[in-house]
């Protein structure tokens, strides 16, 4: 049974500070649900909506996860929703990952500063269409498991590898591994004019204020999207799905 002690520890999720000390974050509403269990993330509880609960059981049933019914102002006092908090699970994040070099032909990118959080969950998805199956993350980026995050990820965070670290020594310690790093940079040498050299890593900073000088002396090529038009910039996400669809085209038409 729920009790009112695990009810305030589920409402206090909400803050990011509790979610740090229990390692637990919220993932909420039934698509993006039904793909944490489908992965293999852990997930503590099911804390759902009568509707909600017969959607979901089967596939609870199937990973051994609890479903515990309450009533809608409940649910809204641990969900983050505006209206229709009726699915929420529990979730708990793993451990850290150790340092591991690119290789073969993957291709990772590295993210500088990114704050904003609909444009982080959008990158981890991005990287999650385009096969870019790890995604590294400077300490000031948003944290991952903000429910804003976790929701613009549409499930592609429980699919991607993520790690925080310090960018310039990661990025030092891929580059003697043998993998190439190229920085997103307006002022680069065209995409479709570099040769993406794999394992790689493409660094990407924030719109406002691009990548930060701890990545300025890793010896990395530059590298910038060609404009046409008079749009002054790209936001973050629009910029990586432009730079990772030439990196795809470049590896298919490499392939025999």
């Amino acid at each position: 049974m729920i009790t009112q002690a695990d009810l305030k520890r589920f409402r206090a999720l909400q803050q990011k500070k509790f979610r740090g000390e229990s390692r637990r974050y919220l993932v909420q509403g039934r698509k993006v649900v039904a793909e944490v269990l489908e992965s293999t993330t852990r997930v503590e509880v099911l804390l759902a909506s009568e509707p909600a609960a017969d959607f979901i059981k089967p596939l609870a049933a199937a990973k051994r996860v609890p479903v515990q019914i309450l009533a809608s102002h409940e649910l809204d006092k641990i969900g983050t929703f505006e209206k229709g908090n009726e699915l929420i699970a529990i979730t708990i994040a793993p451990e850290p990952l150790p340092f591991r070099a690119p290789s073969g032909d993957e291709l990772m990118i590295a993210l500088d500063g990114v704050r904003d959080p609909r444009n982080l969950g959008s990158l981890v998805r991005i990287a999650d269409w385009f096969g870019a199956g790890r995604v590294l993350m400077s300490h000031d980026c948003m944290e991952l498991y903000n429910p804003k995050v976790v929701q613009s990820t549409m499930g592609s965070l429980f699919r991607v590898e993520t790690r925080y670290a310090s960018l310039a020594q990661e990025l030092t310690a891929c580059h003697a591994a043998g993998a190439s790093i190229y920085i997103a940079d307006m002022g680069g040498t065209s995409i479709f004019e570099t040769e993406i050299k794999r394992p790689a890593v493409i660094v990407l900073g924030s719109e406002s204020h691009g990548h930060s000088n701890a990545t300025e002396s890793l010896g990395a090529e530059v590298v910038s999207i060609p404009r046409f038009g008079q749009a002054e910039s790209l936001n973050v996400a629009m910029a990586a799905s432009a730079l990772l669809t030439e990196a795809a085209r470049q590896l298919v038409k490499a392939k025999p």
